[in-house]
C-alpha cells in the first residue's frame, strides 16, 4: 500500500509540473512581447505570436483528448509535453517573428495534448474520495499562473534574458516527464476505433478561422473589413460542416451523446461564462492598477495575488463540498458570489482605496475559484474511462474558448468606451494625439503630457473598465442559467454504498 500511494505521488507531482509549465507559459510570454519584438523586428505580426499558440493549442484539445480514450492516456501525455518542450527550445532560439510563430504553434499542439490529458489521468487514478481535494490544486495551478507568470516573465527579461522565459520550461518540463514514464503505469485495456478524420478537420478548420479572426479584427484589420467577415464566415461553414460529420461519424471527436447527459452539457456551458469571467480579472485588474493608480508593471502582477489565494482557496473548499452536497448548490453559491463581485468591480474609481481593491478581489476570486475543481468533476460525473478524455477536453476547449472570446468581446467594450471619452474631451484626433493609450501607464509616458491632462485620460481609463464590469455582469448571470439545469448530482464515495468497497488507487497505478 506504501509503494502505491508513493507512486501516486509521484505522478500527481508529475502531472502539476506538466500543467504548472503549459499553463505558466501564455502569461510568462506576455509580458516580454515588447521585449521580444524589439529584439526580432516584425511589429506587424506581434499578434501572431500569441495567435498561433492559441490556435494550435485549442485545435488539439478535443482531438487529443478523444485519442486518449481511444489508445491511452500516457502516450498522449508524454507526446503532448515532449512537443510543448521541443517547441519550448525553438522559441528560445528563434531569430524572427516569422520562426517564432511556427515555434509557439509547435508548442501549442503540445499544451493542446498536456492540459486536459493531465486532469483526465487525475480523475483515474486518483481514489474517488480524495478527487475533490485533487481537483482543487489542479484547478489552483490556473490561478497561480497568472500571478506567478507575469512576475517569472518580467524579471528574466529585465534580468537574465528573454529567451529565458522559454528555456525555464526545459528543467521542469523534464522533471514530470520523467516522473510520469517511470511512475505511471496505465492498463493496455483499450479499445481502438476509428478516428474521425473530417470531423477533425473541419473542427480545426472553424477553430483557425475563428481564433485568427478574433486576433486580427480590430487591430491588424477593420472589424468590418472583407477579411474579417470572410474569416467569421468561413468559421461558420467548417462548424456546419463538423456538426453534420459529428453526426455521422462512427467515432466522433465530440459526441452529441455526452452532451444528453444534462450534468455534463450544463457543466460545460458554465464553464464557457466562467472563462470569460476570469480572464478579464486577470487582464483588466492589473490594467486598472498600472494606469488608474500609478503602480509599476510588478505591481499591477503582485496586486493579483488577492485573487489568486481566494480562488485558489475556493478551488480546495468547492472539492471539499462535493462530497457533502450537489454540484448544482455549490455552484449556485459560486455564480451569485461571481456576480457580486463583478458588480463590485464595476464601481471602481480612481479614488478607490488599495484596500477596498483587495477586498473586492478576493469576493472575485472566491466566486470563480469554485469553477476550477467542481465544473472538472461534474463533467465526468456520468462517464466511465473510455469517455473521460473527451468529456474534459471539451469542458477545457470550452473554457479556453470563453476565455478566447470574453478577452475580445469585453476588451472591445473597455475600448470604445475609453476612445468614446477621448474623442468627446480631445477631439476626435485624440487616438492620433495620444496613440496607444497603454504607453502612457509607464512613467516615461506620463511624464510626457500635463498633469491637468493625465488625471482627465486616468478618469476616463477608470471609468471605461468599471464600465466593462458591469457589461460583463451578464456572465455571472447565463452561468447561473446554466447551472440550475445541472440536476441534484453529488460525489457519492464508494464508502457509502452499499456492500461496496472503498476504491483503490485506481487500475492506472499499477500492480
Amino acid at each position: 500500500m506504501a509503494r502505491r500511494q508513493n507512486r501516486l505521488g509521484l505522478i500527481i507531482t508529475g502531472l502539476l509540473l506538466g500543467i504548472f509549465t503549459a499553463a505558466i507559459d501564455n502569461t510568462i510570454v506576455a509580458t516580454a512581447m515588447g521585449t521580444i519584438v524589439a529584439d526580432l523586428g516584425g511589429f506587424e505580426k506581434y499578434v501572431w505570436v500569441t495567435s498561433a499558440y492559441l490556435v494550435a493549442e485549442m485545435a488539439a484539445m478535443p482531438i487529443f483528448g478523444k485519442l486518449s480514450d481511444m489508445y491511452g492516456r500516457k502516450r498522449f501525455f508524454v507526446l503532448g509535453i515532449s512537443l510543448f518542450l521541443l517547441g519550448s527550445i525553438l522559441c528560445g532560439t528563434a531569430q524572427d517573428i516569422v520562426g517564432l510563430c511556427i515555434y509557439r504553434a509547435i508548442q501549442g499542439i503540445g499544451g493542446g495534448a498536456l492540459m486536459p490529458v493531465a486532469f483526465t489521468i487525475m480523475f483515474d487514478v486518483v481514489p474517488l474520495e480524495k478527487r475533490g481535494s485533487m481537483s482543487g490544486f489542479f484547478g489552483a495551478v490556473f490561478g497561480a499562473s497568472s500571478l506567478i507568470g507575469p512576475l517569472l516573465g518580467a524579471y528574466l527579461t529585465d534580468h537574465v534574458d528573454w529567451r529565458w522565459i522559454f528555456y525555464i520550461n526545459v528543467p521542469i518540463g523534464l522533471i514530470a516527464l520523467t516522473l510520469i514514464v517511470t511512475s505511471y503505469h496505465e492498463s493496455a485495456n483499450h479499445v481502438r476505433q476509428r478516428i474521425d478524420w473530417w470531423g477533425a478537420v473541419t473542427l480545426v478548420g472553424s477553430i483557425v478561422c475563428l481564433m485568427f479572426a478574433l486576433e486580427l479584427g480590430g487591430q491588424t484589420y477593420a472589424w468590418k473589413s472583407s477579411v474579417i467577415i470572410g474569416l467569421f464566415a468561413a468559421a461558420a461553414v467548417f462548424l456546419a460542416v463538423f456538426l453534420v460529420v459529428e453526426t455521422k461519424a462512427a467515432e466522433p471527436i465530440v459526441s452529441y451523446a455526452m452532451f444528453r447527459e444534462r450534468l455534463f452539457a450544463a457543466s460545460t456551458l458554465a464553464s464557457l461564462f466562467y472563462g470569460a469571467g476570469f480572464i478579464t480579472f486577470a487582464i483588466y485588474i492589473p490594467l486598472y492598477v498600472q494606469g488608474v493608480t500609478g503602480g509599476t508593471a510588478t505591481n499591477s502582477g503582485l496586486v493579483l495575488l488577492p485573487l489568486t489565494l481566494s480562488s485558489v482557496a475556493a478551488s480546495q473548499i468547492g472539492g471539499f463540498f462535493a462530497t457533502k452536497t450537489s454540484y448544482r448548490n455549490i455552484m449556485l453559491f459560486s455564480a451569485l458570489v461571481f456576480g457580486i463581485g463583478t458588480f463590485l468591480l464595476g464601481t471602481l474609481t480612481p479614488d478607490t482605496p488599495g484596500w477596498l481593491l483587495t477586498v473586492y478581489m478576493i469576493v472575485a476570486g472566491l466566486g470563480v475559484g469554485f469553477s476550477f475543481s467542481v465544473l472538472g468533476m461534474a463533467s465526468i460525473h456520468s462517464f466511465d474511462m473510455r469517455r473521460r478524455g473527451s468529456a474534459n477536453s471539451t469542458l477545457t476547449f470550452v473554457r479556453s474558448l470563453g476565455m478566447t472570446v470574453g478577452l475580445t468581446v469585453f476588451g472591445i467594450i473597455q475600448r470604445n468606451a475609453l476612445a468614446g471619452k477621448l474623442n468627446g474631451a480631445f477631439g476626435e484626433s485624440a487616438g492620433e494625439t495620444f496613440g496607444n493609450v497603454r504607453e502612457l501607464l509607464t512613467p516615461e509616458g506620463r511624464a510626457a503630457v500635463s498633469k491637468d491632462t493625465m488625471d482627465a485620460i486616468v478618469e476616463f481609463l477608470s471609468s471605461s473598465i468599471a464600465s466593462m464590469y458591469l457589461w460583463s455582469l451578464v456572465l455571472p448571470a447565463l452561468a447561473f442559467a446554466a447551472i440550475l439545469f445541472m440536476g441534484n448530482a453529488r460525489m457519492i464515495l464508494p464508502a457509502k454504498q452499499q456492500g461496496e468497497p472503498p476504491q483503490a488507487a485506481a487500475e492506472a497505478v499499477n500492480r
